[in-house]
C-alpha cells in the first residue's frame, strides 16, 4: 500500500480512493498524506477547470472548503496552466485569484511571483505565445487591483524601450487590456507610453501590419477604451477596502517556490489540517454550528492572524524597503498635481514606523530638481495636515538636514531651505523647529548661513518683514538672536542686515547699544577709582 499513486506507478480509480483513505489508520502516515494530497490536487484542477463567469461565485466557497494554504502551489499552477490553454478566461482567473487574495495574501503574492518569471522565461526564449499569454494575465491582475499599476508601466518600458515587432504587438495587446485602469490611475504614465507609441510609428521602422495595430491602438483610446472594460461587472467580487495589492519588480529576484507543486511529508499534518478546518469556518462561516457562538469566530480569527505571522518571513535584505522608496518615487514623479500624488501615496499601505520613508523621499526628490517645484511644498504641506505623524517626522527632517547641509550642494541646499520656508510659511510645520539653530560665527559654516539665508528671505516673501519680525519675537528664538555676548549678538545683526532683513533685529540693536554703554560707564567708573 505504500506504493500506491503515481509514485509506485499504480493506477487508482477515483471512486476507490475514498474508501481507501478510511481503511488507513494512521492519519498522519506517509501514504495517508500522499492520498489527501492527490485529491486536493485533483479537486483543485477540477474547480478551476470549471470556472467561468456565471458560476464564479458558486465554485469560490467550494474551492475555500478545500486545503488552499497546503495546496496553494497546485492553485497558482492550475491556474496558470488553464489560463493558457484558454485565454479567453483570463479575466475569469485573474477574479477568482483576487478573491484568493483577500484572504490569503501570500497566495497572490505567490501566483504573482510566478506569472512574472513566467513572463521572463518567456521574454528571454522569445515565445511569443507563452508571453502574450503572461502579459494578458498580469494586466487582469492590475485591473483586479492583485498588482500594482508600476508592473504594468515597467512592463511597457522594457517593450518598448528597444522597439522589435513582436515586442509592440504585446505592448499594444497589454495596453489594450488595462489601458482603461492605467488612464484612471497612472494618466501621466500612460500618456509617456503613447507618445512612445507615437514615436515609433514616426519612425516608420517597424512591419505596416504592426503600425496598423498601434493606429488601432489610438482610436480605442479616443473613445476611451469602449468594449475593453477594466472589470466586467459580474466579475467585480472584491470589495475596494478588501483589495491587497502587492507590489513587485520585473528586475526584483524571486522564487517561485517549485516544492510546493510536489508532495511532501508534513510532520505537523493533522495539526495544520486543523487550523485550516478552523480558517474555513471563519472564512465560510460554521453551518452546523449557526452564528451563535461568536466567542469561536473570535478564537478562529487570532488563530488565522497567528498562522499569518508564523507564515511571515523576516527580511534581512531590505528588499521590501528598496521596493516600498521605488514605489513612493515613482508615484510622486509621475503624478500630475500635488492632489493625485497625495491620494496615490495614502493607498499605499505603510507599516508603522515607515511613515519617515516617504518624508525623506518626498525630500529627496525636492532636492532632485533643478528649480525648486512648489509641487513639493504642498505635498509636504497636505501630509502635515492630515496626520500629526509626518508632521513630526518632517521636523527630525529638518533638524537632519541642518547638522548635514555642509555635504549638500549648492542647488540641493537651496531646494531643501525652500522646501521648509513653504512648510513654516504656511504652519504646517511649527515654528519651534527653528529653536534648533544657533546663529554664531562658531556654530555656522558657510553652508549653514546660504541655507539660513534663503530659509529667511523666503519666510519674508511667504509673510511679509513686520510679521515675520513678530513671528520670530519669542523667547524660544534666542539662540537665532544671541544675546550672551556682544561678539554674538553683532554676528547675528550683520548676517541679518547683509541679506536685506535688518528689519527683524531692531530689538536685538537696541540691547547691543544698551550693552555697550554699560560697558563704557563700567570703563569709565574704574577708570576714575584708579585715578582718585
Amino acid at each position: 500500500m505504500a506504493d500506491l499513486g503515481k509514485s509506485g506507478g499504480v493506477y487508482i480509480p477515483p471512486f476507490r480512493l475514498p474508501s481507501m483513505m478510511l481503511e488507513v489508520e494512521d492519519k498522519s502516515s506517509l501514504q495517508y498524506q500522499k492520498m489527501t494530497w492527490d485529491a486536493l490536487k485533483k479537486s483543485i484542477n477540477g474547480l478551476v477547470n470549471e470556472v467561468n463567469a456565471a458560476n464564479i461565485k458558486d465554485i469560490i466557497p467550494e474551492l475555500f472548503s478545500e486545503n488552499l494554504v497546503r495546496g496553494r502551489g497546485l492553485f497558482c499552477q492550475s491556474c496558470i496552466k488553464s489560463q493558457i490553454a484558454s485565454p479567453t478566461f483570463t479575466d475569469v482567473f485573474a477574479a477568482l485569484v483576487a478573491v484568493v487574495n483577500t484572504k490569503f495574501p501570500q497566495v497572490g503574492e505567490l501566483f504573482l511571483r510566478m506569472i512574472i518569471l513566467r513572463l521572463r522565461r518567456a521574454y528571454k526564449r522569445n515565445e511569443k505565445h507563452q508571453l502574450l499569454a503572461a502579459v494578458k494575465f498580469i494586466a487582469h491582475l492590475v485591473n483586479q487591483q492583485v498588482a500594482h499599476e508600476l508592473i504594468a508601466l515597467e512592463l511597457l518600458t522594457l517593450l518598448l524601450e528597444n522597439p522589435t515587432e513582436d515586442g509592440v504587438e504585446v505592448a499594444v495587446a497589454f495596453v489594450a487590456e488595462c489601458g482603461s485602469v492605467l488612464q484612471d490611475l497612472s494618466p501621466k504614465g500612460l500618456h509617456g507610453v503613447f507618445e512612445r507609441f507615437r514615436g515609433i510609428l514616426h519612425e516608420g521602422a517597424i512591419d505596416k501590419r504592426v503600425q496598423f495595430l498601434i493606429e488601432g491602438l489610438f482610436a480605442l483610446r479616443k473613445a476611451k477604451f469602449k468594449g475593453h472594460p477594466a472589470v466586467r461587472p459580474e466579475l467585480d467580487l472584491v470589495e475596494l477596502e478588501d483589495q491587497i495589492t502587492h507590489q513587485a519588480s520585473l528586475l526584483d529576484e524571486m522564487n517561485a517556490e517549485d516544492d510546493l507543486v510536489v508532495f511532501k511529508l508534513d510532520p505537523d499534518f493533522l495539526e495544520n489540517e486543523k487550523r485550516y478546518e478552523e480558517l474555513k469556518k471563519t472564512i465560510l462561516g460554521d453551518e452546523a454550528d449557526g452564528g451563535d457562538e461568536g466567542s469561536d469566530d473570535d478564537e478562529s480569527s487570532q488563530k488565522e492572524e497567528s498562522d499569518g505571522e508564523q507564515m511571515r518571513i523576516a527580511d534581512e535584505t531590505e528588499t521590501d524597503l528598496v521596493n516600498l522608496r521605488r514605489t513612493i518615487y515613482l508615484t510622486i514623479m509621475s503624478s500630475v498635481d500635488f492632489e493625485e500624488a497625495g491620494h496615490k501615496l495614502l493607498q499605499i499601505k505603510l507599516e508603522p514606523g515607515q511613515e519617515m520613508e516617504l518624508c525623506t523621499m518626498l525630500l529627496e526628490c525636492a532636492s532632485q530638481e533643478k528649480t525648486y517645484r512648489r509641487y513639493y511644498g504642498l505635498l509636504g504641506q497636505k501630509f502635515c495636515m492630515i496626520n500629526r505623524v509626518y508632521q513630526e517626522n518632517l521636523e527630525k527632517c529638518f533638524v537632519q538636514q541642518y547638522s548635514m547641509v555642509h555635504r549638500l550642494e549648492t542647488n540641493k541646499l537651496r531646494n531643501v531651505a525652500m522646501f521648509f520656508a513653504h512648510l513654516l510659511g504656511t504652519d504646517a510645520l511649527p515654528w519651534h523647529v527653528l529653536a534648533y539653530i544657533r546663529l554664531t560665527e562658531e556654530d555656522t559654516t558657510s553652508s549653514s548661513r546660504i541655507f539660513l539665508k534663503i530659509l529667511f528671505q523666503e519666510l519674508s516673501e511667504h509673510l511679509g518683514i513686520q510679521r515675520l519680525k513678530e513671528r520670530l519675537g519669542d523667547p524660544d528664538f534666542e539662540s537665532i538672536f544671541p544675546r550672551d555676548s556682544p561678539k554674538n549678538t553683532r554676528f547675528s545683526i550683520n548676517f541679518f542686515t547683509s541679506i536685506g532683513l535688518g528689519g527683524i533685529t531692531e530689538e536685538l540693536r537696541g540691547y547691543l547699544k544698551k550693552m555697550q554703554q554699560s560697558e563704557e560707564g563700567e570703563t569709565d567708573q574704574k577708570r576714575q577709582r584708579r585715578c582718585s
